[in-house]
């Protein structure tokens, strides 16, 4: 399988031809199950949100764009402003469904400006123009990540030996609409020609949720690329070893001071990356980066259900009945901790607010 046939077999997020509903493969049910689900109803997009069935900072922006496009289309009101005010409700409601990932709140704005930029010209054209930017929110490149990346990889292979690579969570095809983020240099690489024994990824399978086992093991070892898993709390080991020459993650958001939110976990392993001087590289499209946020204390970070640590993965309960469980879905990388946040537009290294700005994000 190329690595094109990879991605028109996992396309994540769709619009359905006739524009009668949202298609998306539901990742809850990955790897064992590959379906698709098709969301018509505001309950059905949210809980698809909320439920992580779409899930990844870019694909949950893109679900968010053709969601409240497909709900827009059904509102009745043919006067602007009544439109207009239908519209706020419906977005308002899907923006409740998950409140660290900001490509849910910056794709949900995204299509409110297109709404109001084409208000001279009707209800009807703004309803067409709705799915036209939600289209453009889903095309979007962010290749250049992976050029980047991939220039990171040339330079080890400089030394000969099979790059050791690690990853948490799931930044790949799954969690975008194509190459991904974190694993984007591996896939830019399959494209230049490289084998997939020439790297070597390990996969933290990502606790409590398993994406990196369910879903990043799936991604990269269908593409052909040698892939390892293992559990969260053997990443020193594996790094002490020496098998680790470099680290890719994803990001939900990012702070103006270079602070990133990711998947829970993240910030283990930048502060045992650190302590065994490997490079730690965040890979973040600009739609991530929120300058209004300054550091990442500002960071709301979600709360999950307590079922998905004590039960959700297991034939039998594996916690005591009645137990306190934490289960925070995201934790905050100190920009301390991060070699450099790879954009879309270019690398940026510390003090990320200047290199934020350098490369126009936040004007």
């Amino acid at each position: 399988m190329t690595v094109e046939e990879f991605f028109d077999q996992v396309i994540t997020v769709r619009m359905r031809e006739d524009r009668s509903s949202l298609d998306i493969i539901d990742q809850t049910l990955l790897p064992g199950t590959i379906k698709r689900i098709h969301l018509n109803t505001k309950e059905e997009i949210w809980e698809a949100i909320k439920k992580l069935r779409v899930r990844g900072a870019p694909a949950i922006g893109a679900a968010a764009a053709y969601g409240i496009a497909l709900l827009a289309s059904g509102i009745a009101e043919d006067q602007y402003d009544a439109f207009y005010s239908r519209f706020k409700e419906l977005k308002d409601y899907l923006a409740s469904s998950r409140p660290t990932a900001v490509n849910l709140f910056w794709a949900l704005n995204r299509m409110e400006a297109a709404v109001i930029a084409n208000k001279e010209r009707g209800v009807a054209a703004i309803k067409e123009l709705l799915f036209e930017e939600a289209d453009r929110i889903r095309e979007e490149d962010i290749r250049g990540i992976g050029e980047i990346g991939f220039g990171l990889l040339k330079e080890l292979k400089k030394e000969g030996k099979e790059i050791g690579i690690l990853t948490h969570c799931n930044a790949g095809t799954l969690a975008t609409a194509k190459y991904g983020t974190a694993t984007a240099p591996m896939y830019i690489a399959l494209e230049k020609g490289w084998a997939g024994t020439d790297m070597h990824v390990y996969c933290d399978e990502t606790r409590p949720l398993l994406q990196g086992a369910r879903l990043t093991s799936f991604e990269l070892n269908n593409a052909g690329i040698t892939t390892t898993l293992q559990c969260d709390n053997m990443a020193s080991i594996l790094m002490k070893s020496g098998k680790i020459d470099i680290i890719f993650v994803g990001c939900d958001r990012v702070a103006r001071n270079g602070d990133a939110a990711n998947k829970i976990g993240t910030s283990g392993v930048a502060i045992l990356a650190k302590h065994y001087g490997i490079p730690f590289y965040v890979c973040a499209p600009t739609s991530t980066i929120d300058m209004d946020t300054l550091t990442g204390d500002q960071i709301p970070i979600e709360m999950r259900s307590p079922d998905e640590v004590t039960e959700m993965w297991y034939k039998e309960r594996m916690a005591p009945e009645g137990i306190n469980v934490y289960n925070p879905a995201f934790d905050v990388t100190d920009h301390s901790l991060i070699t450099g946040i790879i954009t879309e537009k270019g690398m940026c290294r510390a003090p990320y607010d200047k290199a934020f700005e350098a490369l126009g994000i936040g004007r």
